[in-house]
Order: C-alpha cells, then sequence, then structure tokens
C-alpha cells in the first residue's frame, strides 16, 4: 500500500442523516494502538494504484437466521462502493475456502491466506438481526502489516442495512485517503410514468428509490440545494411552467415563482440563498434571471436577443455557465456576474451544446453536445481549454450533474432503448447504469449529503 504519513487529513466534519442509525468507534477495539497501521491513498496522483481488497461474507452471530442474504448483500455494497471509486480493486473471496475467510479480529484473521491472494486491506463484520433491527460490527485491517486500523459500530432496522453499508464504505475511504466519500449522497431524477413525469430519489448507486412528487403532471429539472435538504424543480401542476421548492425529508412543495411564461432549468448558488433560472419576459425571450429564495425578488443577468437558458453557477459564485444561441447554434457560454461581461466557452466541437454543469472543484464543466448525429457528455476547463468527451458509441448520453466531491458525474442515456440513469468517473471510466424498471429516467441531480 502506499504510505504517505505526512498526508493532511481534512478536518471537515460531516453531519450525518436524520434517519434511526447510530455509528460508534466499537469500544473494544483501540484506535491509538493502530495509529502506525494508518495507510493513505493520494487520490490526486495521475498514476495511484488501486489497492486490493477482500471483503468476506460477514459472519451471522445472532440467533435468528440471516433474513435477506445480509451476509452476502452487504459484503457485496461495500465492494461495490470502493469498486466504482476506482482506487480499490476487489478481490473475489471465493478464490480463498470459505473456512480461512471466517476470522473477524485480528488474532482470530489468516494472515497468510490474504498474502497467497494478494489482498493489501480486509474488512471484516458480524451482525445479529432482532425485531426487524440489525446491528453490525466492521473492521478494516492492514493486511500487509496484519494490523487493525478501524472499526465501526451501526444499528439500525433491516430497511437501513445499505445505509449502515454506505456509511462505513464512506469510512474506509475518508480513513485511507483523507477526503469525504459520496457514497452516502444521492440522485434525483425524472421518471415517466405514462404521460405524466414525477420527481424520484435514489442512493446514488440506484438502491431504495422513492417517489418525491405526486404532481400527476410535468415535473422536471431538479437542482438540489447546496446542504442537500431542498430540490428545486419545475412543474406543469397548474398549467404553467413554474418553479417549486421541496424539501427531501418531509415532500413539503412550495411554489415560489410563477411569472407568465417559463419558470425553467433551475440552479442554486453555492451559498443556497439564490436560484438562477430561465424565464421568458414581456417580449417572450428565455433570458437568465437570480431569484433571492427568501425575498423573492428577481435579478436580470442576460439580456440578449437571443436564447439564453440553463444557467450554472460556478463554486465560488462569481461566474455563470449559460447556454445561448447567439452564435446561431446552441453554445456554452459564461459571464463574470460583477461586470456582466460574458464570453463564449465552446468552439469547434458539436453543433449542440447544451446543459452545462460546474463541477465543484471549478476546474471542469461538463455539458451534452451533439456529435455526428448523437449527444455525449463533454468537459472543459472554463476557459475553453482542455476539451474531452468522456462517453461515446452507447446512444444518446445527456443531462451531466458532478458529484459533490466532483469526482463522478451522472447521466441520463438510452442505450440500452430506454433511457436510464448512470454514473461514471470523472474521466468516463467506471459507467455504471444504476436504475431499472420501466418508464423513462432523465434529468439527474447529484444530491450531497444532508448537512453538508
Amino acid at each position: 500500500m502506499h504510505m504517505h504519513p505526512s498526508q493532511r487529513r481534512t478536518s471537515r466534519t460531516r453531519a450525518r442523516c436524520a434517519a434511526a442509525l447510530t455509528a460508534a468507534v466499537l469500544t473494544a477495539l483501540s484506535l491509538a494502538s493502530a495509529a502506525s497501521a494508518k495507510v493513505y491513498i493520494d487520490i490526486n496522483a495521475p498514476s495511484s494504484m488501486s489497492v486490493p481488497i477482500i471483503i468476506p461474507p460477514f459472519q451471522n452471530t445472532g440467533s435468528e437466521p440471516d433474513p435477506g442474504k445480509l451476509a452476502a448483500g452487504m459484503a457485496a455494497v461495500i465492494s461495490a462502493d470502493l469498486e466504482f471509486s476506482g482506487l480499490f480493486r476487489i478481490i473475489d473471496p471465493k478464490l480463498l475456502n470459505a473456512e480461512l475467510l471466517r476470522g473477524v479480529t485480528s488474532n482470530e484473521i489468516k494472515w497468510d491466506s490474504l498474502s497467497v491472494v494478494g489482498a493489501e486491506a480486509v474488512v471484516t463484520g458480524v451482525f445479529a438481526v432482532s425485531a426487524n433491527r440489525v446491528s453490525v460490527e466492521l473492521r478494516l485491517f492492514d493486511a500487509v502489516q496484519g494490523r487493525f486500523i478501524m472499526g465501526k459500530k451501526y444499528s439500525g432496522t433491516l430497511n437501513e442495512h445499505r445505509l449502515i453499508c454506505h456509511r462505513f464504505a464512506n469510512e474506509i475511504f475518508k480513513e485511507l485517503t483523507g477526503a469525504p466519500g459520496i457514497f452516502e449522497t444521492g440522485i434525483v431524477f425524472v421518471m415517466q410514468a405514462g404521460g405524466n413525469k414525477e420527481l424520484y430519489y435514489c442512493d446514488y448507486d440506484g438502491g431504495n428509490p422513492r417517489r418525491l412528487t405526486t404532481f400527476n403532471s410535468l415535473s422536471l429539472s431538479p437542482s438540489v440545494s447546496p446542504d442537500g435538504a431542498r430540490v428545486a424543480f419545475t412543474s406543469y401542476r397548474d398549467g404553467n411552467p413554474d418553479l417549486y421548492v421541496m424539501n427531501l425529508a418531509g415532500g413539503r412543495s412550495e411554489k415560489i415563482c410563477n411569472k407568465k411564461g417559463i419558470n425553467i432549468s433551475p440552479d442554486w448558488s453555492p451559498d443556497g440563498r439564490k436560484i438562477a433560472l430561465t424565464l421568458s419576459p414581456k417580449d417572450g425571450n428565455s433570458e437568465i434571471f437570480t431569484l433571492d429564495v427568501q425575498r423573492r425578488t428577481l435579478e436580470r443577468i442576460t439580456n440578449h436577443w437571443a436564447t439564453d437558458v440553463s444557467p450554472s453557477w460556478s463554486p465560488d459564485g462569481r461566474s455563470m455557465a449559460f447556454v445561448s444561441s447567439r452564435s446561431g447554434s446552441p453554445q456554452i457560454f459564461m459571464q463574470t456576474l460583477a461586470d456582466r461581461s460574458e464570453r463564449r466557452v465552446t468552439f469547434g466541437r458539436g453543433s449542440y451544446n447544451t446543459s452545462p454543469s460546474w463541477s465543484p472543484r471549478g476546474d471542469r464543466i461538463a455539458y451534452a453536445g451533439l456529435i455526428d448525429g448523437s449527444f455525449n457528455i463533454h468537459t472543459i476547463a472554463p476557459d475553453g481549454s482542455q476539451y474531452r468527451q468522456i462517453t461515446a458509441g452507447q446512444g444518446n448520453n445527456e443531462d451531466p450533474s458532478w458529484s459533490p466531491d466532483g469526482r463522478y458525474i451522472t447521466f441520463s442515456s438510452n442505450r440500452t432503448g430506454r433511457k436510464e440513469i448512470y454514473i461514471m468517473r470523472a474521466d468516463g471510466t467506471g459507467q455504471k447504469k444504476i436504475t431499472i424498471g420501466s418508464g423513462d429516467k432523465t434529468d439527474p441531480a447529484w444530491a450531497p449529503l444532508p448537512g453538508n
């Protein structure tokens, strides 16, 4: 493993979900004694090697039988999380005899067997089910030095077992990289059912989907607030495309902008106080405005005869990317908000470039561009340099949205014949379909963990 003892650890405190789920350091395990075994992965190193890690099925230590194949299922969730990060290589536990993998604590683990399959880290777990609840103890070890790194204890309902796994995957990621993980985040998206379109929410990997709106209308273009608590969207519920804000936890919605004409394509400001959106003023032409969420006051951002839509704030709040037809075809433009200066960002690649999404890191803008008859996801630096096409040859790929850490992108694609939601790493690798079932799914918006 890559040892970087001097690497600075991030001190960011992560607020926890409001679910009835608790997590505490295992009192029986000494973190202090494991300090010399800390392992770090440099996530910014261009040639960072993936860490071989083995996660055997967990051990059921309770009196009740395993009701839903939790032993293998929970291990699989953690494995999938770590593998998707691109920083871990999952070793198949089936390469070893099951008896050799039953060890849970340091003195029980067969370290020689783990070295045979090249494991540099190992996760062990035990759980017990009682009255529709599950208690889980999980541990992470350095398999090279044969030392304990950290452990956690969780308790929740059976339905929360995936959340437990995502949370521990985040703990592993943070312990070994010093950066927060995204495995407890979610994605809001639009799903078509009959002639209606409603908003849905799911875990970042597609698990635990739930319906958010029941408007029996067209609800479109969700945008999640920076604190992960609210979603802004457009709905035709009352006949006009009006702007709504919904509380993600409670589901209560409120109409906040219903100007005559369109109230579409919302995007939250980095401080959560304003929403950029597209309106059609008295002349009927589409322009970018910002709406103060509390005061309900509007400020006009663009003023051009061409169509201006789809705003996206820069993470520092000083600039805004948007789509404009002022050059003849839709292209990505940029405005510096202080002086209202504007410039074109996309040139020469794509006859129709739309849906800009600014990375939380500030270094890239993702967008959907039409080339050779198909839409694909592209990224570009804010100054128009460093162009990259990151999807290709698999249908139409649209609606990009960045993860809160700027390392991943979600998007919609019809590569299977139906529009589904996908996730991938920011370089286009690791593309993975996360939605199933009937109905087209579009407009994904990556939602941060509430409280961040």
